[in-house]
């Protein structure tokens, strides 16, 4: 902690073990106190807090000997009570009082793993349905399992504090505190430490474009906090030209990545971050990550960006950029589907080999769903600025039945377009169960009261009016209702499917994939500059190199067989297919590449390029 970090005022509940400062920063009252709790509801005491004058305007601060770690509070602006923004748990909900937490943790495994982008394997999971029990613990107990599959790095979805129980974490309006549902702050920093000592890095997902439509007290301390000349979906957009939000924010981020320890950041919709100051706030939070950063492991910064800007990587320095461009390739070349954004897509193999060259497809051209020119030339950035998946928490959960990619295409194509994306030199990103193509779906899913989850529900049905399959209101009645507590547990993993046909099959194939990829000479050494696709014969042919070694990886995405290229067949050796075990592998003579499957050969080549 530098200098200006010390001096400034303390927000939140800070304890040590004879007491604990209170801080917050108000400018709707003039006054302000703290109140502290018992375990059985009753106020016990209030504490007033005093302002600190002119030079921290706002700033409210009191100690208050004898309360320790455990203790419940709220604090009293003039008349009103409420929740501390800045809480680092809230057991009873984000309404409710918060707990003074200890910052103190026995850890046994260091800060983090500190693993290069380009060697990771990122693995989204959703706390709350990745296992029944839907906590820290329960998931913790499958850390190992991950590990020995090849995954190096686990994104968990947004843990902030949000109303109710259960949903994704993006309306989240405490962003502290992490869901009391999934556990406390110490089982948290359990599943962080544990995963650490297995070798795997923990990224969070953080939502710093807007907060959730309840629970969200900040503007009843500030109204600076938010600006009323940007509008989000969700109300007044984060003020990141007032110094109150660009803390809050800053701070949060400096909790995740220093207190909780966790190795990086993946951020929710950063075109939607307005920043009107000479520093955009993104900068600024690259800065901080590196200060705080142990020597050798830089803290990961991934953004979430519909624009296909360079700039995010090249000017703001964020360390990759989510790149739907390849999704959306895979996706209605595997499906056929065009609706929505997907009629902005080809399928075929003749888009997805230039996607792949370009990094992304949209460089300029006419965005069909908007009628403006979309993007720019990615041609400086490395293949690990591109997070590539063929599914993820979006594309699942934003259909209206929450469908996987297996319930809209065969296995085998699946097992192709798997084959595609953990061969590609970008970092790619699996999403929970993809390793033996679960059959769980994963919806839309809320907890909101009553007035608010009665116009989700709604809402959720008349978003999908425009897909042909949904025109009809008897069609939109069977949409699953976010708010029913079945929807959210039929989108719980169920683990047992991994030990049963043909899943136990497809998670060899991620296990076979994932080893190649580690240790292969030129997966493990992949580059853009050394990368090359093309269409043959109505295969798409991706050509990979390190020195002479080269790699051949070819994909059949049609009902056909296709011939293969005569070099393949007499210059290179086949080494994998998705069809069939190497050892099985088709004999070199043969001439065609079965539909839907995925083959790689070896060779050498003087001039492989």
């Amino acid at each position: 902690m530098n200098r200006s970090d010390r001096d400034r005022p303390i927000l939140g509940a800070l304890p040590d073990p004879q007491g604990t400062r209170f801080g917050a920063f108000v400018t709707t009252a003039d006054s302000c106190a703290v109140r502290i709790y018992g375990e059985d509801g009753r106020a016990l005491a209030t504490h007033a807090m005093k302002p600190l004058g002119a030079e921290h305007t706002g700033y409210f601060e009191a100690r208050v000997e004898g309360v320790r770690a455990g203790a419940l509070y709220r604090f009293v602006l003039g008349e009103r009570e409420l929740p501390d923004p800045y809480a680092r748990w809230l057991p009873h909900g984000v309404h409710g009082p918060a707990m003074v937490v200890a910052g103190a943790f026995d850890w046994k495994h260091g800060h983090g793993v500190g693993r290069p982008l380009e060697e990771q394997i990122l693995y989204e999971l959703h706390v709350g349905t990745f296992t029944p029990e839907g906590t820290y613990d329960a998931a913790r107990a499958h850390l190992r399992e991950l590990a020995e599959l090849g995954v190096t790095t686990l994104q968990l979805m947004p843990i902030a504090a949000f109303p109710g129980a259960r949903g994704w974490g993006y309306d989240g309006v405490a962003l502290y505190a992490p869901l009391a549902a999934y556990g406390p702050p110490d089982a948290l920093r359990r599943f962080i430490d544990e995963a650490h000592g297995l070798g795997l890095g923990v990224l969070l997902d953080v939502v710093y474009n807007h907060f959730g439509p309840a629970g969200n007290y900040l503007s009843a301390y500030a109204p600076e906090y938010f600006s009323h000349d940007h509008r989000t979906a969700w109300g007044d957009a984060p003020n990141f030209a007032h110094p109150a939000m660009r803390r809050y924010v800053l701070d949060n981020a400096r909790y995740w990545l220093e207190e909780l320890r966790f190795d990086g950041l993946r951020l929710d919709a950063t075109h939607a971050i307005f920043d009107p100051s000479p520093r955009h706030v993104l900068l600024e939070l690259r800065e901080l990550a590196d200060r705080i950063a142990s020597p050798g492991a830089r803290k990961v910064l991934i953004a979430e960006d519909e624009r296909n800007e360079p700039a995010v990587v090249e000017s703001l320095a964020m360390d990759a950029i989510w790149a739907d461009d390849f999704h959306h390739h895979v996706h209605v070349t595997l499906t056929g589907e065009r609706d929505g954004y997907y009629a902005a897509y080809h399928p075929g193999a003749a888009d997805l080999a230039r996607t792949l060259e370009r990094g992304w497809f949209y460089e300029g051209q006419p965005f069909a769903p908007t009628g403006s020119p979309r993007g720019k030339s990615a041609r400086g950035l490395p293949a690990r600025a591109f997070v590539y998946c063929i599914q993820n928490h979006d594309q699942i959960g934003n259909r209206a039945l929450g469908e996987r990619l297996t319930a809209l295409t065969s296995l085998d194509a699946y097992c192709a377009a798997s084959a595609l994306l953990l061969l590609l030199p970008m970092t790619p990103l699996l999403f929970m169960g993809q390793e033996w193509a679960a059959t769980s779906p994963f919806l839309y899913f809320t907890d909101h009261d009553e007035e608010l989850g009665h116009l989700v529900s709604a809402g959720r049905r008349d978003e999908f009016k425009s897909f042909a399959a949904f025109a009809n209101p008897d069609a939109r009645a069977h949409i699953p209702d976010p708010q029913a507590l079945e929807t959210f547990q039929r989108s719980q993993l169920r683990w047992e499917e991994r030990n049963e046909e043909p899943h136990r099959r497809v998670l060899q194939l991620y296990r076979e994939l994932l080893a190649l990829r580690r240790t292969d000479p030129v997966f493990r050494r992949g580059a853009r500059e050394r990368l090359r696709a093309e269409v043959s014969n109505g295969l798409l042919v991706v050509r990979l190199w390190h020195e002479a070694d080269v790699r051949l990886v070819m994909i059949n995405f049609d009902g056909a067989p296709a011939p293969i290229p005569p070099r393949a067949i007499h210059q290179f050796e086949l080494m994998w297919t998705s069809g069939a075990r190497p050892h099985e592998a088709r004999e070199p003579h043969e001439k065609e590449l079965a539909p839907w499957t995925a083959a790689v050969w070896r060779g050498t080549c003087a001039t492989p390029g």
